[in-house]
């Protein structure tokens, strides 16, 4: 008789649409045939209704225990209010990897259909490091921390992705021509790790000018490693370019951690509603799959989903269809059952 593994992994539903798109994705994932006791927990909007915090500590010491968690969008109140439990989880575990791959998918229409990089963004660093001072009522001080390990870590990490997926080019981005010390030590960084990776091709490009050829170009890049900030507008463009947040993917990653998230917002206005879509959470659960080593599940999920995609039948809102999210997950287990 086959014994399937049994995995312990931290879920947290988070805010809005967020229990909708984690309920689909749970019960994806068990038609796949992968075991997972889920220990549940809240943060963010939820968790301070109830305890006061937005990171509880029954939720830290979960990540802490298992090592492994599945999160879905928590809403992050802008120029007020709490500060980001997205990135106070990024620095509480030192996550300083997050890996956002974007490729095509099938029928889903999009200026470009040649579309296949990977975001490899410094993730604890840089202004989100939080360093702010209050000079007077009309100056504020914001402090844009680099150093040299963390440049060394991600710079390694970036290869180190290429080589185990098979990647030719990894590309550095910079604004090195104006913030001299702080960018031109990532570069600087980047090239001496460089060294130790031969049989890799690499470049160098400035933010502004990343940008300009992404919309015009993409297919000329491959795996791109840059500071904090640009990780995330750039991350974003290319979701972008894929059709959206709503179907893009994101790992958080650790040396002994790691946090597989939705990117996109928690989406109040039609929580509840039934309609939300929850390819981002799914796809970014197949990242997961393949991080603790169940491979063939995560292929055999995006496969399914992949074929959904490209019949239409039975497609959210969004992805220019009329069908629920429950109609949506039940089409995709229909696959995996066959």
């Amino acid at each position: 008789m086959e014994i399937l593994n049994l995995y312990n992994i931290t879920l947290i539903d988070g805010d809005g649409i967020g229990p909708e798109i984690t309920q689909a994705v749970v019960e994806i994932i068990e038609a796949a045939g992968v075991k997972i006791n889920w220990e549940k927990c809240l943060a963010g909007a939820r968790a301070y209704e109830k305890f006061s915090d937005t990171i509880p500590e029954e939720t830290i010491k979960s990540i802490e225990k298992n090592k492994i968690c599945l999160k879905a969008p928590i809403t992050t109140p802008i120029g007020t209010g709490f500060k980001s439990v997205n990135v106070a989880l990024r620095r509480h575990f030192d996550l300083y990897a997050n890996v956002r791959p974007s490729k095509n998918l099938p029928a889903v229409k999009t200026p470009f259909n040649d579309v296949d990089l990977v975001i490899i963004r410094e993730n604890t660093e840089d202004i989100y490091a939080g360093i702010e001072n209050k000079i007077d009522e009309n100056t504020i001080h914001g402090v844009k921390l680099i150093t040299r390990a963390g440049c060394e870590r991600i710079c390694e990490f970036a290869f180190e992705y290429a080589l185990k997926n098979n990647r030719s080019k990894v590309g550095v981005v910079t604004k090195a021509n104006i913030s001299k010390l702080a960018d031109g030590m990532f570069l600087n960084t980047f090239r001496e790790v460089s060294k130790k990776y031969n049989n890799i091709e690499t470049h160098e490009i400035l933010v502004d000018n990343l940008c300009m050829q992404l919309v015009q170009k993409p297919s000329q890049f491959d795996v791109l490693v840059m500071p904090n900030l640009y990780g995330d507008i750039v991350s974003d463009l290319c979701a972008g370019l894929i059709g959206g947040l709503g179907v893009a993917q994101s790992a958080n990653i650790g040396k002994s951690c790691a946090i597989f998230e939705a990117v996109h917002g928690s989406a109040p206005d039609i929580a509840g509603l039934g309609i939300a879509n929850p390819t981002g959470l799914l796809r970014s659960a197949c990242m997961m799959l393949n991080y603790i080593g169940e491979i063939e599940a995560g292929k055999n999920i995006e496969k399914a989903l992949f074929e959904v995609l490209q019949e239409g039948k039975a497609l959210t809102k969004d992805l220019g269809g009329n069908a629920t999210s429950e109609e949506f997950k039940k089409e995709i287990i229909k696959k995996l059952a066959k």
